[in-house]
């Protein structure tokens, strides 16, 4: 389990395979602003909408130059029907080993029903064009975030 990455550091550099496959670079997306946001499972209720909210503001984000980018330990191929199910307009990524969660400090310790276990925080860093982390979201309440996140990437314009 690592620190939160803080606001003003460098995004820690990853390559992760996406829904479709491909693979994302964070260093192909220097230039434009980038929001990489952390979420525990595909297709369960507080994801979902999270993610349905992001695709639903898509031309706003777009408008801003903003690239987003969704992160679970799920594999690419329960991401690929996550992404059809909701016709989602962004890359999933998948982090089955956790690595780029734990990088981030996304990979945390969870208490549910006195039960502790490991798992992603809800988390969103919006990462500047330069590279370096503009904003971080450390515990995401979904209603409403898609709303901050756009008024932040305003912000850095």
């Amino acid at each position: 389990m690592g620190d939160w990455v803080e606001e003003g550091a460098k995004a820690p550099a990853f390559t992760l395979a996406a829904d479709d496959g491909s693979k994302v670079k964070l260093a192909d997306l220097k230039g434009s602003p980038v929001v990489l946001y952390f979420y525990p499972k595909d297709d369960t209720p507080g994801c979902t909408k999270e993610a349905c909210a992001f695709r639903d503001r898509h031309e706003e984000l777009a408008k801003l130059g903003a690239k987003v980018l969704g992160v679970s330990p799920d594999d690419t191929a329960s991401h690929g029907k996550f992404r059809d199910k909701f016709q989602l307009n962004f890359p999933l990524l998948a982090d089955t080993e956790h690595k780029v969660a734990e990088a981030y400090g996304a990979w945390r310790e969870k208490n549910m029903y006195g039960k502790k276990s490991m798992g992603i925080q809800r988390s969103t860093f919006l990462i500047s064009p330069d590279g370096k982390i503009a904003k971080v979201w450390k515990r995401v309440q979904v209603d409403g975030h898609d709303a901050e996140v756009i008024e932040a990437l305003k912000a850095l314009t």
